[in-house]
């Protein structure tokens, strides 16, 4: 049915008031890096922050304030364009302190590249000579991650499957620890109280371990937040590379990277249930761990056999890092990586289609959809030698319902031909087929590092294939239909 014009206008000032408060919240993470900034008596970054601070405080109120008084629950259409614009706002407000400040020298488009990139926790950038950068504006671009991973739990986990979208509604008929079935806790705000522990407390033991391993604290803490949200921003050009002398700093990153990897609800229930038999009954923890041991060895089998080729070889702890960081799609690099057989490189980036679990901060497909398509697979197979038998796909010992099975297929489907899209676009630009594959396999996947001419950086893409990654990482985020579904008439006659 169609809407009538009250509603629609109260329906339109419920979208204005949401995202008012949303601004006027984000506001507030202008005002950390103003004090790292001071605290390094960088007087220009810091009142450049401050700037920031009340542009984006009073945009929020401005939009917020005619629309104050509305009431009433927020509806099914609302919560699609919320969660849309969560991103594309928060990432054009986001911009600011980059084009604020003549060492980041950002054009706008660059500008919202990167902020964009900070919030779905990708890790593409257009900077560089990142150690000379003032520090208040590296804390910013790792607080910009870490802020986008904590709000890619909460939706994932709390807010998508309302909607019907996103990984976590795979697990609304099969997961032994579902959280439609258990609601983690009895409501949606002690669900994402409980997210946003787990992940602080991740955050400062990251910390710690990087400590420990020798780094300074202004980098333990600006690494430990882009790790815990699998976002692989660094405050050195060399990434990892950087702490190429400590194994001990790359077995903290890996350790943790694979915890930010992992379905949170499962970190929630082996906490409260203090079993860690919780992860081991998980189908999508068992797969995930397997895919990334058999990546782990078949790379290092590569390397053996091509040693003699390599610049520098690479120790096991260099290798484990690496698949890891780009298994999860973190997007750390290590000094050598460039100089590995370019199979190894072609692999983990094939490896990042599949990425992270379901409610984790990786991005990709996730590990429970690829799961269900092999075992849907299997099942096919199956079928041609036995046409009549009754073959259930099988998620935690239970069966994965048809409509589960229908949305995972619609949801490949999607990814294959927005991936096709934008490569053919990238390729009407003048790119190298590496390069426009890798670029948007990278943006659509949330990784940030690709090959060809965007293995180190993006500055030198043009215009349009820039734009082109910027609509593939929110696209990814927002796993693809949360988005898309706004452009459907349908849509907007209901």
């Amino acid at each position: 049915m169609r809407l009538s014009k009250n509603m629609i206008l109260k329906n339109f000032q419920s979208v204005q008031k949401t995202l008012g408060l949303l601004l006027m919240v984000f506001s507030s993470s202008m005002l950390l890096p103003f004090l790292v900034a001071g605290l390094f008596d960088d007087v220009y970054t810091a009142s450049s922050f401050l700037a920031s601070f009340f542009f984006t405080l009073f945009s929020g109120l401005i939009i917020w304030y005619p629309s104050r008084k509305t009431t009433g629950e927020l509806r099914l259409h609302e919560g699609f364009i919320i969660v849309s614009m969560f991103w594309v706002t928060l990432a054009l407000f986001g911009c600011i302190p980059f084009l604020m400040l003549p060492e980041s020298n950002l054009t706008l488009t660059d500008a919202i590249f990167e902020s964009t990139s900070g919030l779905t926790t990708t890790g593409a950038t257009v900077i560089t000579n990142l150690d000379s950068l003032p520090k208040g504006l590296l804390f910013y671009r790792a607080q910009l991650q870490w802020l986008g991973g904590l709000g890619i739990i909460v939706l994932a986990v709390a807010v998508l499957p309302m909607l019907g979208v996103g990984g976590m509604h795979l697990y609304k008929a099969e997961s032994a620890a579902s959280v439609t079935e258990s609601k983690l806790t009895p409501r949606q705000k002690e669900t994402a109280r409980s997210l946003t522990s787990i992940y602080v407390v991740l955050t400062v033991l990251c910390a710690l371990g990087y400590l420990l391993g020798g780094m300074s604290f202004f980098d333990a803490v600006c690494h430990a937040m882009t790790t815990v949200a699998i976002g692989g921003f660094s405050t050195h050009d060399a990434s990892f590379g950087f702490f190429q002398g400590s194994s001990f700093i790359y077995w903290v990153s890996s350790i943790f990277m694979l915890l930010a990897g992992i379905n949170f609800s499962l970190h929630f229930f082996a906490w409260k249930n203090k079993a860690l038999s919780t992860y081991l009954a998980d189908s999508e923890f068992k797969a995930y761990i397997v895919l990334l041991l058999t990546v782990v060895f078949i790379a290092g089998v590569s390397l053996l056999v091509s040693q003699t080729q390599t610049q520098s070889p690479a120790t096991f702890t260099e290798l484990f890092f690496q698949v890891v960081s780009i298994g999860t799609t973190t997007g750390y690099t290590t000094a050598g990586y460039g100089y590995w057989p370019v199979f190894i490189p072609f692999l983990l980036l094939l490896v990042s289609f599949v990425g992270g679990c379901v409610g984790s901060t990786g991005g990709g497909l996730k590990v429970a959809r690829c799961l269900i398509l092999l075992k849907q697979g299997l099942r096919e197979a199956k079928r041609l030698v036995h046409p009549s038998a009754e073959i259930a796909v099988k998620i935690n010992s239970k069966a994965v319902d048809q409509k589960i099975l229908d949305s995972v297929w619609g949801f490949i489907s999607a990814y294959v031909v927005i991936l096709v899209v934008f490569t053919l676009t990238l390729l009407a630009c003048g790119l190298d087929e590496l390069t426009a594959f890798s670029a948007v396999t990278a943006s659509l996947n949330n990784l940030g590092p690709g090959l060809g001419e965007v293995f180190v950086n993006y500055t030198d893409l043009s215009l349009l294939p820039k734009w082109v990654c910027i609509a593939a990482m929110v696209l990814g985020r927002l796993e693809i239909f949360a988005l898309l579904v706004l452009f459907t008439p349908t849509f907007w006659q209901n």
